[in-house]
């Protein structure tokens, strides 16, 4: 299944970084109701942190009812960000900081049929990006340092968001702009101001009493403060 982003639609995105793996199958089946299944991919050297590879990504291709967004938090991304789109994920964006060519990197994951995201971690500025955005389908402004969950989101991203959605929308591109990091009822709306319509939410799904309404709550917040 792809993932076909619209500037006009509001996206969610469960990260599964927050999942019980030892039910991954029924994790999964409790967030069928969102757009696509965020999957942190780690190697403990770009982050602190490890999770998983290719081939864990496949089996979640398998079983997940709906489409696979792979974020890759992974040095030499140019060499290895290709292995994510053949293991059949629908969106695959790697760190601008991690990519020796970003764009050849990019050209090269769309040929292999995915949706493409470049992501920046918080201190990365926006600017140096903005004359090559139209290369991406997405743009991923991380609101936490990247590498573990549960981590309170930084208002301090919120004039970055402007900046690009502004850029984006005077370049008059079809780019989404994606938010990762702390992303809540309490955060999603400021988010939607600004311009971002992908959002990508751990532990405000995973520990909410029910995942399906959880979902469809952060949905309408987003919807009701979409920047336009």
């Amino acid at each position: 299944m792809n993932a076909a982003y619209s500037t006009d639609g509001q996206y969610i995105h469960p990260s599964i970084l927050n999942a019980d793996f030892m039910s991954i199958g029924t994790e999964l089946d409790k967030i069928s109701t969102a757009d696509s299944v965020h999957v942190d991919v780690m190697d403990n050297h770009f982050v602190p942190n490890l999770t998983f590879g290719p081939s864990m990504v496949e089996q979640i291709v398998e079983r997940s009812p709906i489409p696979i967004d792979a974020h890759l938090m992974i040095e030499d991304a140019d060499r290895e960000a290709p292995q994510y789109a053949e293991a059949g994920a629908s969106s695959v964006t790697f760190h601008l900081e991690a990519a020796s060519a970003p764009i050849k990197l990019a050209r090269d994951l769309r040929r292999k049929n995915t949706e493409v995201g470049v992501a920046l971690r918080p201190a990365t500025p926006i600017e140096p990006l903005l004359d090559v955005i139209g290369e991406f389908d997405m743009l991923l402004i991380m609101t936490v340092e990247p590498g573990f969950g549960g981590q309170s989101f930084l208002d301090t991203m919120l004039p970055k968001i402007r900046r690009a959605r502004r850029a984006i929308s005077e370049a008059n591109l079809e780019v989404s702009i994606q938010v990762d990091g702390g992303v809540s009822r309490e955060t999603i709306e400021r988010c939607a101001e600004a311009g971002a319509n992908v959002f990508v939410a751990g532990s405000a799904i995973y520990r909410a009493q029910d995942a399906a309404d959880e979902i469809s709550a952060l949905r309408e917040l987003a919807g009701r403060h979409t920047a336009h």
